[in-house]
């Protein structure tokens, strides 16, 4: 939970009221299958189109280096690992500010939102082009004359997926790890059948050869992959050669950022457990990238592997042994299974850059501008537009060409990743409360040096530095993009700046106490209290009607409202004007002004949290809360509403404190729900049924007048619970479906 604020209105008074800020952000914590899963489904999608846009570049020796960076993603692993032992949130953008300093910081940011913008389109235009194959392959397998261009089809496909996404983001539709372990699994099936088939299709045909090794002599670079260095004494010098071929290699690893976001919502033993998470993620991509990248090129034929550069894995299935028709099937489920995970990296990237320029812009460095809620569903929609259609841009752009937006997409990847490197091995001089080193340092006197993290990190740069002058369109557009962003930092930081010495007169002056858990002890709140959620101070009537009933001297009355967090994206400790900015304080100047008309005192209390359902039970539970009072939702029914807090409190860990909710509305009664177990409250129908039942049994002699109502109950439950394991569930929801039509429910 982050900062609290208390206050204590009394009518008349001058003096400054106190807000409690919880320091610890509510978070709901993940296993670590779970968290491997959300970032598989950024980085395993890199399979579907790496080994097309790798051989045109290099050459048949391709796949050996995409295995190579696979096994180098260890390397990075370890970078990862050590910066998270720092920063909780151990993003690109805070290593570098507290090792390098803001300004490096900025680049450093606007270099990975490029490769953010970029994320979206060559996923999904690649997952166009699976899909406008398949239909081409369908078409041809009914003997039908149809065709679609898989180019342009993937630019329409590619539009629409992004606009879906979009909008889902502009609701706040919250990205779940359980749908992405689900995706995972589905992957991992087609994986599995791969690593079946390919053998099997190598032995009937007789074995093949492994491509050729990539030494200087076997990558053929052409000229267009050498850019800058073609015709100059760099192309001829061996180690220059295998540095760029890594450069062109390297894009087989994008994703890795999303190992530091999730870190956060990693559960305990997080550094243990991101170990795993790790782990989990290099050896299955090392699996389906790397090793799938070698039997494509082993099993698909030289004479027509050329045709399948921008969908290699369907190619691979096209030349798979086996009937026709059992591979269309195939090529079907690995074209459903791309489609899943490609488009869903659009989310990821949607969802990475509003995180990250959130941060960014609570830095003070964005313009408010953009972060303006959005009226009706209270997310950054200015972001999201304005990225959604850079993402757009970027897909008409490219006319559904991969490999231009694989070459453009590399710059933010590269840099990135040279960047958080240095950023990690300047701390290793500051700093010295790592919990977790890159291995390989050997001490001489006092001085320890970082022999692996030096390696990888230089490495990193010579790669960064090699894609500099060969790949052309990178450099272009990347430089371009990080300039501009760069300039709407400084401009914004100076304008922010200005801001800051303007303070508005007709706002509250509030006092932050941080506290680092919220509890009874930290509020002056008693058992019992009534726990009020707020968010915009235009909807304040429920505030209004707890007041006007709630008796001062048995309940305590506190104010929340929830800062939320984009998930994985808070990568530093949140400042006060990051955690209680304008918005907090407008909203909590209306709470104290109506609290003093009632003549009432509430306590004030900010909580940020990636999952404000999860924020609310959690703080009343803390607080052991008797109820929570929420407003009707303008985005949600009162029933949706109460289902997610509810299934928000089942996540909470044993003992479950049970409370009430309350969901007010200005021109209907509340309406209340019971949060843990608890009496139902029956139709008097049922009352009878129930008596007439026991009346019934109690004539028997063997029970008598032994029996009680309770027994009957009793029974009826277990019985039912019985009827629901021996698989009778579906009559059993349909009887509670008529009850529920029935009662008018």
């Amino acid at each position: 939970m982050n900062p609290q604020t208390s206050i204590s209105p009394q009518a008349g008074s001058t003096t400054t009221t106190k807000v409690v800020v919880a320091t610890t952000v509510a978070l709901t914590f993940i296993t670590f299958w779970q968290a491997a899963a959300v970032v598989l489904n950024d980085m395993a999608s890199t399979m579907y189109y790496i080994g097309g846009i790798t051989e045109q570049a290099l050459g048949k020796s391709a796949p050996w280096m995409v295995l190579a960076v696979m096994l180098f993603s260890f390397a990075v692993r370890s970078v990862y690992m050590e910066s998270c032992s720092m920063f909780v949130r151990g993003g690109v953008y805070i290593v570098v500010k507290d090792s390098i300093g803001p300004t490096v910081a900025k680049l450093s940011v606007s270099s990975l939102v490029v490769d953010y913008i970029l994320t979206g389109p060559i996923s999904v235009v690649s997952a166009g082009q699976y899909l406008g194959s398949l239909l081409n392959d369908i078409s041809e397998t009914a003997h039908q004359t149809w065709r679609t261009n898989p180019a342009w089809f993937s630019v329409f496909f590619s539009i629409a997926v992004t606009i879906y996404f979009w909008w889902s983001n502009i609701k706040g539709v919250p990205e779940s790890s359980t749908k992405a372990l689900r995706i995972m699994q589905v992957t991992t099936v087609m994986v599995i059948v791969l690593l079946i088939w390919c053998p099997l299709t190598l032995i009937l045909h007789g074995g093949a050869q492994l491509p050729p090794l990539p030494t200087p002599s076997n990558l053929h670079l052409s000229s267009e992959s050498l850019g800058w260095l073609n015709g100059t004494i760099f192309a001829q010098i061996s180690f220059v050669v295998v540095i760029v071929a890594l450069g062109h290699s390297l894009l087989a690893m994008s994703g890795f950022e999303t190992l530091a976001q999730v870190y956060r919502e990693v559960a305990y033993p997080k550094l243990p457990n991101l170990r795993l998470t790790a782990n989990i993620v290099c050896t299955y991509c090392v699996i389906c990238t790397g090793v799938i990248s070698l039997f494509a090129v082993m099993i698909i034929p030289d004479a027509v592997r050329s045709k399948y550069y921008d969908n290699m894995i369907a190619g691979l299935v096209s030349n798979l042994a086996g009937p026709a028709l059992l591979k269309l099937g195939f090529n079907i489920f690995v074209v459903i299974v791309g489609v899943l995970i490609l488009a869903g990296a659009v989310n990821t990237s949607l969802i990475g850059v509003n995180g990250v320029l959130n941060r960014v812009a609570e830095d003070g460095v964005l313009l408010d501008w953009f972060r303006k809620p959005h009226r009706k569903f209270g997310t950054t929609y200015r972001i999201l537009n304005v990225m959604a259609l850079l993402q757009i841009v970027t897909i008409i752009a490219s006319r559904g060409d991969v490999l231009l937006l694989g070459e453009a997409y590399a710059f933010g990847v590269v840099w990135s990743f040279a960047l958080k490197s240095l950023g990690v091995l300047v701390l290793r001089y500051q700093r010295h409360d790592q919990e977790y080193k890159f291995p390989f340092n050997i001490k001489v006197g006092r001085v320890e040096i970082p022999i692996g993290l030096g390696a990888t990190a230089a490495v990193l740069f010579l790669v960064a530095i090699a894609n500099l002058f060969t790949k052309k369109i990178a450099t272009i557009y990347g430089i371009s993009f990080t300039i501009v962003l760069y300039t709407l930092f400084l401009i914004s930081e100076r304008v922010n700046a200005g801001k800051k010495r303007e303070q508005r007169s007709d706002l509250e002056k509030f006092n932050l106490d941080h506290q680092p858990q919220i509890g009874s002890n930290t509020l002056r709140a008693r058992p019992g209290c009534v726990l009020v959620a707020v968010r915009d101070h235009s909807r304040l009537w429920h505030l209004i009607k707890v007041l006007e009933k709630t008796n001062m001297r048995r309940h305590d009355v506190v104010v929340m409202t929830v800062r939320q967090l984009s998930t994985g994206a808070a990568e530093y400790d949140l400042r006060d004007d990051q955690l209680f900015a304008d918005y907090e304080q407008a909203l909590f100047s209306h709470v104290v002004s109506i609290a003093e008309k009632q003549g009432k005192t509430v306590e004030l209390l900010v909580v940020p949290a990636v999952d404000p359902f999860d924020a609310l039970v959690q703080t009343a539970t803390n607080l052991q809360a008797s109820r929570l009072v929420v407003g009707v939702s303008a985005r949600m029914a009162s029933e949706e509403l109460a289902r997610r807090i509810g299934l928000a409190w089942e996540r909470l860990p044993e003992p479950r404190h049970a409370f009430s909710l309350e969901i007010t509305s200005p021109d209907r009664p509340s309406e209340y729900v019971n949060l843990g177990p608890h009496p139902p409250r029956l139709w008097p129908e049922d009352v009878d049924l129930l008596h007439q039942i026991w009346l019934r049994l109690s004539d028997s002699p063997e029970v008598g007048s032994k029996l009680h109502h309770r027994d009957v109950v009793g029974v009826a439950l277990r019985r039912l619970a019985r009827d629901l394991d021996n698989h009778d569930e579906k009559a059993i929801l349909g009887a509670i479906e008529h009850e529920l039509h029935r009662n008018g429910s």
